[in-house]
């Protein structure tokens, strides 16, 4: 058994000051004895195509190394959210993933960008300035495997099959669903990721920010391997605490042995 934190933040315009609350977040969810922290997609940017390459810095820059530090100081395990990367003049929405001393142990760049055309609700194009990852990201813990993917990711199941054919049995998705996609499908989603794949899923979000250029949906929140949520925020700032039972992972697994069902000479 261990403990997720995931942290609800807002963050601002000013860098350093978003790094100044993420910093207290992290501390709190440590304090309230979560062993896997994670903080939200772009938090150190406002989620917008206008900032994402004057927010970017490369995986050498302060924001990582800030996490780095965090996580070494804490001795936690944690999933930096995203942030705009610079890697050779491309920008790419990265999440940098830290062991308990402060050790980069995976990197996801977000794979699948966010270009949607909702008829009545949002346009929004992220491969106007953003490049597309190609990389499976599954992080060795000393709990267990975990899968690391990035919002619009979760649209497609055969990522997180992938993923659970890996080894993950926790998978953690910094995510900013807004205002149209997450009253539709954003509860529904995240349970049918855990329950398709009988893993722990967690879905962390920003905080909605009513001023910001883009409004984040919110609901972080934590399913089991049946499909339950045991832990769901609303709209506002909050830590989520789920508590992890791999034991759990397996009784559903041997009960509806769905992923030994697979016909794979058929698809």
């Amino acid at each position: 058994m261990f403990r997720i934190g995931l942290c609800q933040m807002k963050g601002s315009f000013d860098k350093k000051e978003s790094m100044e609350i993420a910093g207290r977040f992290v501390r709190e969810a440590a304090d309230g004895g979560a062993d896997i922290i994670s903080l939200p997609e772009m938090w150190n940017c406002p989620y917008s195509n206008d900032y994402f390459r004057e927010y970017a810095e490369p995986a050498d820059g302060e924001t990582v190394g800030f996490l780095s530090a965090l996580a070494a100081e804490l001795g936690i395990y944690l999933i930096g959210g995203s942030i705009p990367e610079l890697d050779g003049g491309k920008v790419y929405n990265t999440s940098f993933s830290f062991d308990r001393s402060g050790n980069i142990i995976g990197r996801h760049r977000k794979v699948h960008l966010f270009d949607i055309d909702v008829e009545g609700g949002i346009r929004f194009m992220e491969s106007d300035t953003l490049t597309a990852g190609s990389e499976m990201t599954v992080i060795d813990t000393e709990y267990c495997p975990v899968g690391v993917a990035i919002c619009y990711d979760v649209r497609f199941p055969e990522w997180f099959r992938k993923m659970t054919l890996a080894g993950a049995k926790l998978i953690v998705l910094p995510a900013a669903f807004n205002m149209t996609t997450g009253p539709a499908h954003w509860d529904m989603t995240m349970k049918a990721r855990a329950l398709d794949n009988q893993v722990y899923f967690a879905a962390n979000s920003p905080a909605r920010d009513e001023e910001g250029p883009y409004q984040a949906y919110g609901g972080s929140c934590v399913v089991d391997p049946w499909g339950q949520f045991i832990a769901h925020a609303d709209e506002k700032e909050c830590i989520v605490y789920g508590d992890i039972d791999l034991d759990r992972v397996e009784a559903v697994r041997q009960q509806l042995p769905l992923l030994k069902h697979r016909r794979e000479e058929l698809y």
